[in-house]
């Protein structure tokens, strides 16, 4: 446990490293959070951001490495979906008592951030799916945390909604001061609020702070010259390959 009174670190993972069926998942990643702090997860399909979030949420444990966490950290975690029975009649501020037990002015509040206090009294498998994220982060929120963990917010959110999103996520960061550590899948879309990108491919390819190329060609080429600037593109730096199976290649003699 961290102590509280005497490091600003909310959670840190040291060196964490899991095997699935003898398959290295997570080889010796470390990462580090702050108050305030908002660091992405960015990398291929099976890179392991998941797993390492789960093991940071304690529903995982390490092969090795080992996770410090503050005795008082408070977490909001926002699932990357979320399955319901098609049968199940659970309306929107229902799940949302049933999954944090708070008063009903605290979830109108929240609703009210978030732009969906219509949704309210919607059946949660009526909603559609920009709208079923905003209910997801509203329950995180809830948890008041100092922590926000986001596995892939902006899933089955069209483009404009992402921007609209991220947007709406760095402006409850500056407000609340939590930290933020989000996960996407696209080596190139992340928030330009980011503190610090990690790329992870098993292990910490590269991190650092998120490079500013709203205006790069490439940019506008791919998400279209219209869109809010909430997003930027990563540049990519290695300073070695992978092979098939995402191990890194020995260097070429």
């Amino acid at each position: 446990m961290i102590d509280s009174q005497q490091s600003q670190v909310l959670i840190a993972a040291r060196d964490i490293s899991k095997d699935f069926a003898e398959r290295k998942v997570l080889q010796n990643v470390s990462l580090e959070l702050t108050p305030g702090k908002a660091v992405t997860l960015i990398g291929p399909n099976g890179a392991g951001k998941t797993t390492l979030v789960r093991i940071l949420l304690g529903l995982l444990q390490p092969d090795a490495g080992r996770i410090e966490r503050r005795s008082d950290l408070r977490i909001g975690y926002m699932p990357q979906r979320l399955a319901l029975q098609a049968t199940l009649p659970l309306t929107v501020d229902r799940f949302l008592k049933l999954a944090n037990k708070r008063q009903g002015s605290s979830i109108a509040a929240t609703l009210q951030l978030l732009n969906i206090e219509h949704l309210a009294a919607q059946q949660m498998i009526s909603i559609s799916g920009g709208e079923l994220q905003r209910v997801l982060l509203a329950r995180a929120l809830l948890q008041e945390p100092q922590l926000l963990v986001l596995d892939e917010p902006a899933q089955g959110v069209d483009l404009n909604g992402q921007a609209e999103l991220y947007q709406l996520i760095g402006r409850i960061r500056a407000e609340r001061g939590c930290a933020v550590l989000m996960i996407s899948h696209d080596l190139q879309l992340v928030m330009s609020t980011t503190d610090e990108v990690i790329c992870l491919n098993h292990h910490v390819c590269c991190h650092g702070e998120p490079e500013q190329v709203s205006t790069d060609p490439a940019f506008l080429d791919l998400f279209g010259p219209n869109l809010s600037p909430g997003l930027a593109l990563y540049t990519h730096h290695h300073n070695h390959e992978h092979d098939i199976a995402g191990e890194v290649k020995p260097p070429e003699s």
